[in-house]
């Protein structure tokens, strides 16, 4: 079955991951901007890397025919620093318009500082005034549930955001129902330790059901496995959901939601087998 990891850092990640996404039926990628593992010290530096996100990565991707898209930001852990922040921001719209670049992202809380919300409500702004999708990180672990609640409060309270138009990712069992029932769409990473394993996502598609919901690997620098989306995919199998919901999961749904976005480019048709 052709799928699409809507959450995947590939600048951290070897040609072989591409190969072996390939064989397992990868055809499309999101990636959004994150942390390099260390804090970068100038806007020149995310300038590089929005170069990067935009021009070699989309070549790299379609060696092995996985068509590659992006998003742009400076991200929660590095939100601490506001003025670099605002530096980041303010010459992100240079790259806005670039093919593949779905919105702003990923944008959200890291330690639910005020520092951190300033950046956060700041990018939102950019994201009104050009008309972007917008996707969210929320916090890992002890602080996933408090910042989550503020992130979806601080999005509430903009009455120019469509839900719609917004993911809110590394949702697990505690977080999925809030962000769902305010009308946001939701990812559920599947990553070793501090978000979701392929079964206890199929848990939550068995509890919340295949709309607005979707999966990703998120796989990138540290202990991560791009290789977790093909197997959810077997775990979905092995619980018995039909080819037609696995789908609507790992392929439909990215593609809905994506198709929102101005510079959406997949190239037509793409035939999920």
């Amino acid at each position: 079955m052709n799928y699409i990891d809507p959450h995947i850092h590939m600048v951290s990640r070897i040609t072989d991951d591409y190969v072996r996404m390939s064989r397992a039926g990868c055809v499309a990628v999101s990636e959004p901007a994150f942390w390099a593992g260390f804090d970068r010290g100038s806007a020149e530096a995310f300038r590089d890397y929005f170069r990067q996100l935009t021009e070699f990565e989309p070549k790299r991707a379609a060696q092995f025919g996985i068509h590659h898209l992006c998003w742009l930001c400076i991200n929660a852990k590095e939100a601490e620093n506001v003025a670099l922040s605002r530096e980041v921001i303010s010459i992100i719209p240079q790259f806005l318009d670039r093919p593949g670049v779905l919105g702003i992202g990923e944008i959200g809380l890291n330690k639910n500082t005020k520092n951190e919300a300033t950046v956060f409500l700041e990018h939102v702004e950019l994201a009104m005034k050009t008309d972007e999708l917008i996707l969210v990180h929320t916090p890992h672990l002890e602080d996933k549930f408090k910042g989550t609640r503020m992130i979806l409060d601080m999005l509430k309270s903009d009455r120019r955001i469509n839900p719609q138009r917004v993911l809110i990712d590394h949702v697990e069992e505690h977080t999925i129902q809030p962000a769902l029932d305010a009308g946001f769409w939701v990812g559920m990473t599947l990553y070793p330790v501090t978000k979701c394993t392929p079964d206890r996502a199929v848990d939550m598609v068995e509890r919340y059901g295949t709309d607005r919901i979707m999966a990703n690997s998120a796989g990138d620098w540290g202990n991560s496995n791009p290789m977790n989306m093909p197997d959810f995919i077997r775990a979905l199998r092995a619980r018995g959901h039909n080819e037609a919901t696995i789908r609507k999961i790992v392929y439909d749904n990215p593609l809905r939601f994506f198709s929102q976005a101005k510079r959406f480019n997949f190239p037509a048709p793409i035939i999920s087998l």
